[in-house]
C-alpha cells in the first residue's frame, strides 16, 4: 500500500453536530466503557461524511478525544482504510471499481469519460463539482461496469449514459441510483439464458424426471 498523508491545508477545528454527537452516543452504547475504540470507525466514518466526504486532522482528533485513544491510534486507521478520503474530495465523489468483473465489462471507457471530464484521480474540477478514484471491488459485478458516488451506486454504465449521469448531477437534476439501463436487480440484461426448462438437455434428467413429480 502506498504510503497515505494528511493534507496540507487543514481547517482550524472540528466538532460533531448535534445530530452527529447524538449519533456517537447511540454507537457507544453498543459497546462496555473498556472497549469504547470499537467505535472508531464509525465515528471516523461520520465524521468524514459531516466533513464532505473527506477527513481533516481535527475530525481525527476529536474523535480520538471523545474515545479517550492515542491521537496515533486513530491516525493509523485513518491512513490505513482507503475509504477514509484525507485531502478535499468533489461534491460528488466518484470511485469506480476497476476490478475484474468492471474491467471486462467495459470500465476502462468509464474512466476514460472521467479523465476527460474531471482530470487524473483525486483531481478536483474547478467548479468543485467532481473528483475520483479507482477502487476495488464494490460488490456489484453483476451489473458491471459500476460507481460509486457518494453513498450511491449507479451500474449498467456505457460512456453515453455515464456522461449523462454526470451532466445531471452537475446541473442539480434529480438522477437514479441503480441500474441506468432500467434492468431490476441482476437479472439477465438480454433474454434468460439458465433454468430455461424444467427438464435436463437430453429430455429426461431435471425435477421433473422423478416418478412422483408430475407437471402442472
Amino acid at each position: 500500500m502506498s504510503v497515505r498523508r494528511l493534507a496540507d491545508q487543514q481547517p482550524s477545528s472540528f466538532a460533531f453536530t448535534p445530530e452527529n454527537e447524538a449519533f456517537a452516543e447511540e454507537v457507544l452504547k453498543k459497546y462496555p466503557e473498556d472497549r469504547q475504540a470499537s467505535a472508531v470507525i464509525s465515528l471516523l466514518w461520520q465524521a468524514q461524511k459531516q466533513n464532505e466526504y473527506w477527513l481533516p486532522k481535527p475530525a481525527i482528533e476529536a474523535v480520538a478525544n471523545r474515545l479517550g485513544m492515542p491521537y496515533i491510534r486513530v491516525l493509523e486507521v485513518a491512513t490505513f482504510y482507503t475509504m477514509f478520503n484525507l485531502a478535499p474530495v468533489g461534491k460528488f465523489y466518484v470511485q469506480l471499481c476497476g476490478t475484474t468483473p468492471c474491467l471486462l465489462a467495459g470500465s476502462d471507457e468509464i474512466k476514460a469519460v472521467l479523465r476527460r471530464r474531471v482530470g487524473e484521480e483525486a483531481q478536483v474540477t474547478a467548479d468543485g463539482n467532481f473528483s475520483w478514484r479507482e477502487v476495488e471491488c464494490l460488490g456489484a459485478c453483476c451489473n458491471a461496469p459500476m460507481v460509486q458516488i457518494n453513498d450511491d451506486y449507479y451500474e449498467d454504465l456505457t460512456p453515453e449514459n455515464f456522461e449523462k449521469l454526470l451532466d445531471d448531477l452537475a446541473a442539480g437534476r434529480q438522477v437514479k441510483t441503480g441500474s441506468q439501463t432500467g434492468r431490476v436487480s441482476s437479472e439477465p440484461a438480454g433474454r434468460l439464458t439458465s433454468l430455461t426448462s424444467l427438464y435436463g438437455a437430453d429430455g429426461r434428467s431435471g425435477p421433473l424426471s422423478s416418478p412422483n413429480l408430475k407437471q402442472s
